[in-house]
C-alpha cells in the first residue's frame, strides 16, 4: 500500500499542526490503468511528497473516466493527511515489473483499497480535497513525456510513476552552489527505494563546480574515484584545491564529502582552449538513429533515453551479445550554461557500462545488483573534446574491454547526432558476489 490508513478516528492536533506534505503540478499528461482499462487521464495532476515516502500522484475528480469500476467506499483515516474514503477496484489484473527499481514479478493483484480521496484533509492540506489517488503498487500510473519541441509523435515516451523526478530536478542537483572559498554544495533529491548517489553524478557536479571556479575555461579532462557511498537524501560538499593556474591551464583537486566523511576524490584540468592546429577524430560505428531505437525508462521525465538494437536489459535471462551498447540521450530545457551541459553529459557516463560488461554472460543481469551481486562504479575518467549541447541528441557508445577478478573496464565515446566526437571516457566498475550465504540490502548496498 502507498498510504497507511487506519479505521476512522479524529486527526490529532500534533499530526495536523505542521503539515509535512508538499505538492507541485506535473507538466506531463498522467494516466492511471487497471490492467488494460484507463481509469483516469489528466494534464493537471499534482505530485504529493512526504518525507521518507514515495511520492503520490493525485488526479482531479473530473479526470476519472465514466464507468470507473469502483466498489463501495470505506471511511478511513491517514494519520498525516486526514479523513478519506477508500474504494476497491473490481476484479484482478496481471501485475508485472513496470519501471525503475520495480522488482514485482508477473502475478495477479486485487484492487482492494486501491483508490482513495480525502473528504476532510488535515489543516494545511485543503488542496487534497476533490482529488483522487491510486495505489501505484497495483494500478499502473504513467506520465506521457512528449512530444519534444520540434518533434513528432515518435518522440513521445512513457515514464512509470513514481519516478525519481524531472530533468529540471536533475539540473537543480547538478547546479552546485558556492558555499565559501573554493567550496560548493549541492541540493539533494532521493528516491526512498534506493537513496544512493550515483558516482557519475558526483563527477558531473565536480565539472560544474570547476567551471564556476574558473569561468571562461573549459573542463577538458576529469578523473574521479568513488571510495565510499553517498546518501542521496543529504547535500554533497565539493572542496576544490587549486594546484596550478596559468595563462592556459587550471589544475584542480576535488574532494567530495558528506556528513564529515569523504566520498570521492578526483582531479580536473581546465583549458583556455586554442584554435585548431591539427584535428582528427574517430568516426562512430553505424547504428540506428535515436527515434528508431527503443525508449528506456530510467525514472526521469524530460530526459529521453533510447537503446539501440535491444541491447540493454536488466534481465539475467536476456539473450547474450557482444559487450557493446549504444545509447541516445537528450535533456529538455537545459539552461544556456556550458558547465551544466558538460556536467549532464558526464552524469550519464555511469549508467550503462556495467550492462555492456554483463551482456556476453548468460545468467547474470543488473536486476541482481545490490541484492545477490555487488555492483557499482569505482572510477571514471573523461576527456571533453569541445562544447556540448545536452539538449541535443548525444550517442554514448559503450564497449566493455575486460571483465574478471571482480572488476570490469569499459572504453566509451560520446558522439553528436552529426557524428562529431564530443567526449571519450573510461569506466572501472565492481561486479562480484557478496559471498556464501550473504545478500545485500537493495536500498543501500553496493
Amino acid at each position: 500500500m502507498v498510504l497507511a490508513f487506519t479505521a476512522v478516528q479524529p486527526v490529532t492536533t500534533e499530526a495536523a499542526a505542521e503539515p509535512t506534505v508538499s505538492c507541485d503540478p506535473r507538466r506531463y499528461r498522467a494516466q492511471a490503468w487497471w490492467g488494460e482499462r484507463l481509469l483516469a487521464e489528466t494534464d493537471e495532476a499534482l505530485r504529493a511528497r512526504e518525507p521518507g515516502q514515495l511520492p503520490v500522484l493525485y488526479f482531479p475528480r473530473a479526470a476519472l473516466r465514466v464507468g470507473l469500476p469502483l466498489g463501495a467506499g470505506a471511511a478511513v483515516t491517514c494519520p498525516v493527511k486526514g479523513e478519506a474514503v477508500q474504494w476497491d477496484l473490481e476484479g484482478t489484473v496481471r501485475r508485472v515489473a513496470a519501471g525503475w527499481h520495480d522488482q514485482a514479478s508477473d502475478a495477479e493483484v486485487d484492487g482492494v483499497g486501491a483508490a482513495w480521496s480525502f473528504t476532510a484533509p488535515a489543516p494545511g492540506l485543503e488542496w487534497l480535497a476533490g482529488l483522487v489517488a491510486f495505489d501505484h503498487d497495483r494500478v499502473r500510473v504513467e506520465l506521457i513525456d512528449g512530444p519534444w519541441p520540434g518533434s513528432t509523435g515518435s518522440a513521445v515516451t512513457i515514464k512509470t510513476f513514481p519516478n525519481w523526478g524531472d530533468a529540471a530536478d536533475l539540473i537543480d542537483v547538478m547546479d552546485v552552489r558556492p558555499d565559501g572559498e573554493r567550496r560548493y554544495v549541492s541540493t539533494a533529491l532521493a528516491d526512498p527505494r534506493r537513496p544512493v548517489v550515483e558516482g557519475s553524478q558526483m563527477l558531473g557536479q565536480a565539472i560544474v563546480a570547476a567551471g564556476r571556479h574558473a569561468p571562461g575555461r573549459r573542463a577538458v579532462s576529469a578523473h574521479m574515484v568513488f571510495h565510499r557511498g553517498a546518501d542521496a537524501r543529504l547535500p554533497l560538499e565539493f572542496d576544490l584545491e587549486e594546484v596550478s593556474s596559468g595563462r592556459t591551464f587550471t589544475t584542480l583537486v576535488v574532494h567530495v564529502s558528506q556528513d564529515g566523511r569523504r566520498r570521492a576524490s578526483g582531479t580536473l584540468l581546465l583549458d583556455a582552449t586554442a584554435p585548431d592546429l591539427i584535428r582528427h577524430a574517430d568516426t562512430p560505428p553505424p547504428t540506428a538513429g535515436p527515434l528508431d531505437c527503443q525508449p528506456e525508462d530510467m525514472a526521469v521525465t524530460g530526459r529521453d533515453i533510447r537503446m539501440a538494437a535491444g541491447a540493454y536489459s536488466d534481465d539475467p535471462h536476456a539473450p547474450v551479445g557482444p559487450p557493446v551498447i549504444d545509447t541516445w540521450v537528450r535533456f529538455r530545457d537545459v539552461p544556456d550554461d556550458p558547465y551544466l551541459h558538460a556536467g549532464l553529459l558526464a552524469q550519464f557516463t555511469g549508467h550503462v557500462s556495467i550492462a555492456a560488461a554483463l551482456r556476453p554472460h548468460a545468467g547474470v543481469g543488473q536486476a541482481e545488483a545490490h541484492r545477490t551481486l555487488s555492483m557499482g562504479i569505482s572510477a571514471i575518467a573523461i576527456s571533453l573534446h569541445g562544447d556540448v549541447r545536452a539538449d541535443e541528441w548525444m550517442r554514448y557508445h559503450h564497449r566493455s574491454t575486460f571483465a574478471g577478478a571482480g572488476m570490469t573496464h569499459s572504453v566509451c565515446a560520446v558522439y553528436a547526432e552529426t557524428g562529431a566526437l564530443l567526449a571519450s571516457f573510461s569506466v572501472d566498475a565492481m561486479v562480484r558476489g557478496f559471498g556464501a550465504g550473504r545478500s545485500g540490502d537493495g536500498r543501500t548496498a553496493m
